[in-house]
Protein backbone atom coordinates (compact mmCIF):
# COMPACT_ATOMS: atom_id res chain seq x y z
CA UNK A 1 0.00 0.00 0.00
CA UNK A 2 2.78 2.12 0.66
CA UNK A 3 4.33 1.72 -2.05
CA UNK A 4 1.73 2.35 -4.25
CA UNK A 5 1.11 5.56 -2.62
CA UNK A 6 4.88 6.55 -2.74
CA UNK A 7 4.55 6.20 -6.44
CA UNK A 8 1.30 8.14 -6.71
CA UNK A 9 2.92 10.78 -4.89
CA UNK A 10 5.91 10.96 -7.18
CA UNK A 11 4.27 10.84 -10.51
CA UNK A 12 2.17 13.78 -9.14
CA UNK A 13 5.57 15.61 -7.75
CA UNK A 14 6.47 14.93 -11.72
CA UNK A 15 3.79 16.10 -13.54
CA UNK A 16 4.04 19.39 -11.24
CA UNK A 17 7.76 19.98 -11.89
CA UNK A 18 7.11 19.63 -15.73
CA UNK A 19 3.85 22.02 -15.72
CA UNK A 20 6.04 24.31 -13.13
CA UNK A 21 9.18 24.46 -15.84
CA UNK A 22 6.68 24.32 -19.19
CA UNK A 23 5.17 27.86 -17.43
CA UNK A 24 8.48 29.07 -16.80
CA UNK A 25 9.82 28.58 -20.09
CA UNK A 26 6.73 29.27 -22.07
CA UNK A 27 5.46 32.57 -20.21
CA UNK A 28 8.85 33.92 -19.21
CA UNK A 29 11.72 32.39 -20.79
CA UNK A 30 11.06 32.32 -24.15
CA UNK A 31 9.16 35.51 -24.80
CA UNK A 32 11.87 37.25 -23.13
CA UNK A 33 14.30 35.94 -25.41
CA UNK A 34 12.66 36.96 -28.59
CA UNK A 35 11.76 40.34 -27.61
CA UNK A 36 14.04 42.71 -28.86
CA UNK A 37 14.29 46.23 -29.52
CA UNK A 38 17.98 46.66 -30.90
CA UNK A 39 16.32 48.86 -33.87
CA UNK A 40 14.46 51.19 -32.37
CA UNK A 41 14.90 51.05 -27.97
CA UNK A 42 12.47 53.78 -28.00
CA UNK A 43 9.56 51.57 -28.30
CA UNK A 44 10.79 49.05 -25.92
CA UNK A 45 7.97 49.74 -23.09
CA UNK A 46 5.21 50.74 -25.03
CA UNK A 47 1.59 48.86 -25.47
CA UNK A 48 0.83 46.77 -28.72
CA UNK A 49 -2.51 47.23 -28.90
CA UNK A 50 -5.12 49.79 -29.89
CA UNK A 51 -7.59 50.30 -28.25
CA UNK A 52 -11.79 51.15 -29.41
CA UNK A 53 -13.97 53.99 -28.62
CA UNK A 54 -15.26 51.54 -25.54
CA UNK A 55 -11.72 50.61 -24.59
CA UNK A 56 -11.70 47.00 -25.92
CA UNK A 57 -8.78 45.73 -27.33
CA UNK A 58 -8.67 46.61 -30.55
CA UNK A 59 -6.16 45.96 -33.50
CA UNK A 60 -2.63 44.64 -32.90
CA UNK A 61 0.29 46.86 -33.63
CA UNK A 62 2.01 45.42 -36.37
CA UNK A 63 3.65 48.53 -38.51
CA UNK A 64 6.12 50.93 -38.07
CA UNK A 65 7.37 54.02 -40.59
CA UNK A 66 10.28 56.23 -39.36
CA UNK A 67 10.28 60.00 -40.94
CA UNK A 68 8.65 62.82 -40.78
CA UNK A 69 4.43 63.52 -41.44
CA UNK A 70 5.09 64.94 -45.28
CA UNK A 71 7.47 61.85 -45.96
CA UNK A 72 5.18 59.11 -45.15
CA UNK A 73 1.89 61.09 -46.94
CA UNK A 74 4.30 61.19 -50.41
CA UNK A 75 5.24 57.37 -49.44
CA UNK A 76 1.79 56.25 -49.29
CA UNK A 77 0.91 58.17 -51.99
CA UNK A 78 3.81 56.57 -54.06
CA UNK A 79 2.65 53.29 -52.65
CA UNK A 80 -0.79 54.17 -54.19
CA UNK A 81 -2.41 54.46 -50.68
CA UNK A 82 -5.07 56.58 -49.98
CA UNK A 83 -5.77 59.20 -47.26
CA UNK A 84 -8.92 57.88 -45.64
CA UNK A 85 -11.40 61.08 -45.37
CA UNK A 86 -13.02 62.28 -42.44
CA UNK A 87 -16.17 60.28 -40.77
CA UNK A 88 -18.76 62.26 -41.76
CA UNK A 89 -22.50 62.14 -42.16
CA UNK A 90 -21.60 62.38 -45.97
CA UNK A 91 -18.63 60.20 -45.83
CA UNK A 92 -20.99 58.04 -44.18
CA UNK A 93 -23.64 58.11 -46.94
CA UNK A 94 -21.10 57.42 -49.34
CA UNK A 95 -19.39 54.25 -47.83
CA UNK A 96 -22.85 52.86 -47.73
CA UNK A 97 -23.57 53.62 -50.97
CA UNK A 98 -20.18 52.04 -51.89
CA UNK A 99 -21.25 48.82 -50.70
CA UNK A 100 -25.01 48.63 -51.53
CA UNK A 101 -24.49 49.72 -54.89
CA UNK A 102 -21.27 48.25 -55.49
CA UNK A 103 -18.93 51.35 -56.36
CA UNK A 104 -15.64 52.84 -55.64
CA UNK A 105 -14.91 55.04 -52.81
CA UNK A 106 -11.19 54.91 -52.89
CA UNK A 107 -10.68 56.98 -49.52
CA UNK A 108 -13.61 55.84 -47.20
CA UNK A 109 -13.30 56.62 -43.53
CA UNK A 110 -12.11 54.44 -40.87
CA UNK A 111 -13.68 53.83 -37.77
CA UNK A 112 -11.75 55.45 -35.33
CA UNK A 113 -9.07 53.49 -32.93
CA UNK A 114 -7.11 54.99 -29.71
CA UNK A 115 -3.89 54.35 -28.90
CA UNK A 116 -2.74 55.93 -25.43
CA UNK A 117 -5.95 57.74 -25.28
CA UNK A 118 -5.42 59.07 -28.82
CA UNK A 119 -7.52 58.39 -32.18
CA UNK A 120 -5.15 57.83 -35.18
CA UNK A 121 -3.03 60.76 -36.18
CA UNK A 122 -3.32 59.83 -39.93
CA UNK A 123 -5.31 57.22 -41.98
CA UNK A 124 -4.70 55.65 -45.82
CA UNK A 125 -6.25 52.26 -47.38
CA UNK A 126 -5.71 50.48 -50.98
CA UNK A 127 -8.90 49.63 -52.37
CA UNK A 128 -9.60 45.58 -53.47
CA UNK A 129 -12.25 45.34 -56.09
CA UNK A 130 -15.23 47.90 -56.52
CA UNK A 131 -16.77 48.97 -53.20
CA UNK A 132 -15.26 49.80 -49.83
CA UNK A 133 -16.40 46.64 -47.82
CA UNK A 134 -12.73 45.11 -48.99
CA UNK A 135 -10.13 46.77 -48.65
CA UNK A 136 -6.52 47.06 -47.29
CA UNK A 137 -5.91 49.59 -44.41
CA UNK A 138 -3.91 51.08 -42.21
CA UNK A 139 -4.03 53.59 -39.04
CA UNK A 140 -0.80 55.51 -37.94
CA UNK A 141 0.30 57.33 -34.42
CA UNK A 142 3.40 59.13 -33.91
CA UNK A 143 4.94 57.06 -31.05
CA UNK A 144 7.99 59.05 -30.59
CA UNK A 145 9.79 61.88 -31.44
CA UNK A 146 13.18 61.04 -32.79
CA UNK A 147 14.37 57.14 -32.94
CA UNK A 148 17.06 55.51 -33.19
CA UNK A 149 17.99 57.45 -36.91
CA UNK A 150 17.00 61.00 -35.16
CA UNK A 151 13.61 60.78 -37.22
CA UNK A 152 10.26 60.67 -36.22
CA UNK A 153 8.95 57.05 -35.26
CA UNK A 154 4.75 56.39 -36.09
CA UNK A 155 3.38 53.03 -35.21
CA UNK A 156 0.45 51.30 -36.75
CA UNK A 157 -2.25 48.53 -37.06
CA UNK A 158 -2.76 47.85 -40.69
CA UNK A 159 -5.58 45.47 -41.76
CA UNK A 160 -7.35 43.71 -44.86
CA UNK A 161 -11.34 44.23 -44.58
CA UNK A 162 -12.94 41.52 -46.27
CA UNK A 163 -16.53 42.24 -45.77
CA UNK A 164 -19.65 43.87 -43.79
CA UNK A 165 -21.19 42.89 -41.11
CA UNK A 166 -22.07 43.15 -37.19
CA UNK A 167 -19.71 43.42 -34.42
CA UNK A 168 -19.69 40.74 -31.95
CA UNK A 169 -19.35 42.68 -29.17
CA UNK A 170 -21.81 45.81 -29.70
CA UNK A 171 -23.90 44.52 -32.77
CA UNK A 172 -22.87 47.65 -34.69
CA UNK A 173 -22.32 47.58 -38.47
CA UNK A 174 -18.62 47.33 -39.18
CA UNK A 175 -15.95 45.82 -41.65
CA UNK A 176 -14.72 42.73 -40.44
CA UNK A 177 -10.93 41.75 -40.88
CA UNK A 178 -9.08 38.86 -42.51
CA UNK A 179 -7.36 36.97 -39.25
CA UNK A 180 -3.42 36.53 -41.27
CA UNK A 181 -2.40 40.59 -40.18
CA UNK A 182 0.89 39.44 -40.98
CA UNK A 183 0.51 39.56 -44.35
CA UNK A 184 -1.03 42.41 -44.87
CA UNK A 185 1.47 43.84 -42.74
CA UNK A 186 4.19 42.51 -44.98
CA UNK A 187 1.65 43.87 -48.49
CA UNK A 188 2.45 47.56 -46.88
CA UNK A 189 6.19 47.24 -46.45
CA UNK A 190 6.21 45.58 -49.87
CA UNK A 191 4.31 48.39 -51.75
CA UNK A 192 6.52 51.01 -50.15
CA UNK A 193 9.38 49.25 -50.94
CA UNK A 194 8.23 48.94 -54.71
CA UNK A 195 7.32 52.50 -54.87
CA UNK A 196 11.43 52.91 -54.02
CA UNK A 197 10.71 55.29 -51.09
CA UNK A 198 12.02 52.50 -48.56
CA UNK A 199 15.79 53.41 -46.99
CA UNK A 200 15.74 50.01 -44.57
CA UNK A 201 13.19 47.24 -43.06
CA UNK A 202 13.96 46.06 -39.94
CA UNK A 203 11.28 43.86 -37.20
CA UNK A 204 10.76 44.56 -33.61
CA UNK A 205 9.06 42.97 -30.92
CA UNK A 206 5.15 43.99 -31.44
CA UNK A 207 2.14 42.01 -29.46
CA UNK A 208 4.11 38.96 -29.36
CA UNK A 209 2.99 35.16 -31.15
CA UNK A 210 -0.71 35.00 -30.84
CA UNK A 211 -3.10 32.24 -32.61
CA UNK A 212 -6.40 33.17 -31.24
CA UNK A 213 -6.24 36.95 -31.04
CA UNK A 214 -9.51 38.89 -31.19
CA UNK A 215 -9.68 42.94 -32.49
CA UNK A 216 -12.54 45.34 -30.90
CA UNK A 217 -14.65 43.84 -33.10
CA UNK A 218 -14.26 40.38 -32.03
CA UNK A 219 -12.76 39.32 -35.31
CA UNK A 220 -10.34 36.51 -35.12
CA UNK A 221 -6.26 37.28 -35.82
CA UNK A 222 -2.86 35.28 -35.76
CA UNK A 223 -0.15 36.60 -35.72
CA UNK A 224 4.12 36.02 -35.66
CA UNK A 225 4.24 38.99 -33.26
CA UNK A 226 6.43 41.28 -35.06
CA UNK A 227 6.63 44.65 -35.92
CA UNK A 228 8.37 45.56 -39.39
CA UNK A 229 9.46 49.38 -39.63
CA UNK A 230 10.32 50.86 -43.01
CA UNK A 231 12.53 53.50 -42.34
CA UNK A 232 11.43 55.78 -45.40
CA UNK A 233 13.32 58.79 -48.30
CA UNK A 234 13.50 62.02 -46.90
CA UNK A 235 11.67 64.29 -49.08
CA UNK A 236 8.79 63.56 -51.76
CA UNK A 237 10.64 63.75 -54.36
CA UNK A 238 13.20 61.18 -53.29
CA UNK A 239 13.94 57.62 -53.81
CA UNK A 240 15.88 54.26 -52.63
CA UNK A 241 17.03 52.27 -55.45
CA UNK A 242 18.29 50.16 -53.05
CA UNK A 243 16.79 48.92 -49.91
CA UNK A 244 18.56 47.17 -46.64
CA UNK A 245 17.04 44.64 -44.73
CA UNK A 246 18.22 44.12 -41.40
CA UNK A 247 18.77 41.13 -39.82
CA UNK A 248 16.63 39.53 -36.54
CA UNK A 249 18.31 38.30 -33.60
CA UNK A 250 19.32 34.50 -34.06
CA UNK A 251 16.45 33.12 -31.30
CA UNK A 252 13.61 35.68 -33.69
CA UNK A 253 15.23 34.36 -36.76
CA UNK A 254 14.88 30.75 -35.04
CA UNK A 255 11.00 31.44 -33.71
CA UNK A 256 10.08 33.10 -36.90
CA UNK A 257 10.89 29.82 -38.48
CA UNK A 258 8.35 27.18 -35.97
CA UNK A 259 6.06 29.81 -36.87
CA UNK A 260 5.83 29.63 -40.49
CA UNK A 261 4.55 26.59 -40.52
CA UNK A 262 1.73 27.49 -37.82
CA UNK A 263 1.16 30.08 -40.00
CA UNK A 264 0.75 27.87 -43.36
CA UNK A 265 -2.19 25.60 -41.38
CA UNK A 266 -3.69 28.52 -40.03
CA UNK A 267 -4.43 29.93 -43.60
CA UNK A 268 -5.28 26.51 -44.90
CA UNK A 269 -8.22 26.13 -42.63
CA UNK A 270 -9.28 29.64 -42.84
CA UNK A 271 -9.58 29.27 -46.40
CA UNK A 272 -11.10 25.95 -46.36
CA UNK A 273 -13.51 27.50 -43.92
CA UNK A 274 -14.81 30.43 -46.11
CA UNK A 275 -18.08 30.37 -48.05
CA UNK A 276 -17.21 29.73 -51.54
Amino acid sequence: MRRGRSRKHIAILSLAIVLALYAVIAYFLLPFAWTHYEHQKGLANLPMVTRTGQGIPGDPINVGLVGGKDDIVCAMHAAKWYPADPITLKSSLAIVGSVVLDRPYHDAPVSPLFYQGRREDLAFEKPDGRSADRRHHVRVWKALESGEEGRPVWIGAVTYDRGVGLSRYTGQVTHHIAPDIDAERDRLIDDLKAAKVVLAIYEVTGVGPTLNGRNGEGDHYYTDGEMKIAALVAGCQATAEVTVELDNPPLVQLKNAAWDPIAAILRATDDASRPQ
